[in-house]
């Protein structure tokens, strides 16, 4: 999923000696043209809400491009000059925290309890939440039912086990011009995303509760060993493909399934197509990796509070309702809302009703060890160079280090 990103930075407005008020300003930035889908008139017109509500505050918006955003907010902060608030992926919240370069969000019982728990663990660490989520991503199977129906299998019917998927996928190759799967396996952060969501649907993890590192077990050498056969029955070449150059494979008709989110519903374009829970190995159920990015105070500022005070006012169920909605991300708040949207459209509930079971992306103090690592064990065994077990036990001693 693109993650948006805030930065806010506190400057005091000086006036003449007779101004009634001064003011002071919020500086935000956001990742992004501005322009692209509702999400940013959504976001300002919040915004708009928020300084009604604040008077003498001003938030100063700025669209910063995608890749650059999160830079931009960290190497502020570590230059002494911090944004009061940044939109950041939520991966980077531990990090920052142990730098003592953000504060707590400081969620009062009832905001915690609005929250399934595992969407508030992308945030949590040490006990405290040190974010606001504002994006949200669940991730489920695609399937094309042509593809299917041509291979001699039945089109209603998608796989629900890793045997399942291996089975149609393979029967799909054998039978029609297609490959059956889509698989990620470039050097980059959704190919570890891919992967992770085998690990959540067969019971692994990579970090638990307690910040102790448990990626070496059997649950996720199978969850390897899985991915890596699924290069049997992929299109030639995976190490050449992230997850989002997938979908023109989809698209044309040249692979069967591939795993994504919910915005892929209105970019699949003309094809007949189903979307289901991803399948489960032998020692899970169903899952999905849960990935978010947040609203970050950063600390230092000066206007903390008020920086908390908006990031909550973006985020509180109502308001995040309608920017999800609006931006077309998977909703952050389950409930009414969301069971309206099922109601509505039956291809939400795989991205939807999956969240209380799914598991966070890894907390961990190096983001980008952690993916290399991990990356760099999926592309061994997919390239046939190394067992998984070696493979899954080499990755966890490295990720010691990034715990």
């Amino acid at each position: 999923m693109k993650a948006l990103k805030y930065l806010v930075g506190a400057a005091l407005l000086v006036g003449s000696s007779t101004s009634a008020l001064a003011q002071t300003e919020i500086y935000m930035i956001n990742c992004g043209d501005g322009v692209t889908g509702n999400g940013p008139a959504k976001h300002a017109e919040l915004i708009a809400e928020w300084e009604a509500a604040n008077e003498g505050y001003t938030v100063n918006l700025e669209y910063v491009p995608w890749g650059q955003c999160q830079e931009k907010s960290t190497t502020l902060a570590a230059a002494g000059n911090p944004p009061a608030l940044a939109y950041m992926g939520s991966r980077t919240l531990k990090q920052l925290a142990l730098n003592d370069l953000i504060i707590p969000m400081d969620l009062s019982a009832e905001e915690v309890a609005a929250y399934a728990p595992p969407v508030l663990g992308t945030v949590t660490y040490d006990g405290q939440a040190w974010g606001a989520p504002v994006a949200f991503s669940t991730k489920a199977l695609y399937w094309n039912k042509d593809l299917f129906e041509a291979a001699g299998l039945d089109p209603e019917t998608p796989p629900t086990t890793w045997e399942e998927l291996y089975d149609m996928a393979k029967q799909v190759q054998d039978n029609t011009d297609a490959n059956g799967f889509g698989l990620a396996a470039a050097s980059f952060d959704n190919t570890m995303h891919q992967f992770l969501n085998f690990v959540y649907s067969n019971g692994g993890a990579v970090i638990n509760d307690a910040g102790e590192i448990v990626f070496d077990s059997e649950n996720n050498v199978q969850a390897l060993e899985f991915y890596g056969r699924l290069a049997e029955v992929s299109q030639p070449g995976p190490l050449a493909y992230d997850r989002a150059k997938l979908r023109p494979l989809f698209t044309e008709g040249q692979i069967a399934m591939f795993i994504s989110g919910p915005w892929e519903r209105g970019l699949v374009g003309d094809v007949n197509w189903g979307v289901a829970p991803v399948p489960h190995g032998p020692m899970g159920d169903h899952g999905t990796l849960l990935i978010t990015d947040s609203l970050a105070v950063f600390k230092g500022s000066g206007v903390e509070e008020q920086a908390r005070s908006l990031a909550k006012w973006l985020t509180n169920a109502e308001n995040q309702m309608a920017y999800d909605l609006a931006a077309g991300n998977t909703p952050i708040y389950s409930g009414t809302g969301t069971e309206e949207l099922i109601a509505a459209d039956a291809t939400w509930a795989p991205f939807l009703e999956i969240i209380p079971d799914g598991g966070p992306e890894p907390f961990v103090t190096d983001y980008v060890g952690l993916q290399d690592t991990i990356n760099e064990a999926i592309q061994g065994v997919v390239l046939g160079e190394i067992d998984a077990a070696t493979a899954v036990a080499d990755a966890a001693a490295v990720l010691e280090d990034y715990k």
